[in-house]
């Protein structure tokens, strides 16, 4: 009997964990100011547990997301672009509250920029 109450506890004590966590998946737009000017960035989630896959758009054209890692409210992930034939890579770490996450962009000697990206609206339904 007291197994199955420890059990009992243990089941409700992790929903209740997840129940707190984020939900990341789906779109996100967030604008960032850069040395050339303002940019709009869209992120597409997909959580799968702790991992985080999708893509970041910025007007240079579409990325895929790696080392993508969600704990909580936390995420982060990194994108590599590709600039002139120059490979770089830039980190996102971020925090969510609700509809909106505190993100710090980082992008290795250049520096980090604070932004908040929200989470766009949902497609109408057709």
């Amino acid at each position: 009997m007291l197994k199955k109450l420890a059990l009992a506890v243990m089941f409700v004590a992790l929903g209740s964990l997840s129940a707190l966590a984020a939900d990341f998946n789906g779109k996100w737009t967030g604008d960032v100011t850069t040395p050339r000017g303002t940019q709009t960035l869209t992120f597409d989630f997909k959580v799968d547990g702790a991992a985080l896959t999708g893509k970041v758009t910025t007007p240079r054209g579409a990325n895929d997301i790696s080392n993508g890692k969600v704990d909580g409210d936390n995420i982060s992930f990194e994108q590599v672009m590709n600039f002139n034939g120059n490979e770089f890579k830039i980190t996102y770490t971020g925090k969510a509250d609700g509809d909106t996450i505190k993100f710090t962009r980082a992008m290795g000697e250049m520096g980090s920029t604070e932004f908040v990206a929200k989470r766009a609206p949902a497609a109408p339904a057709q």
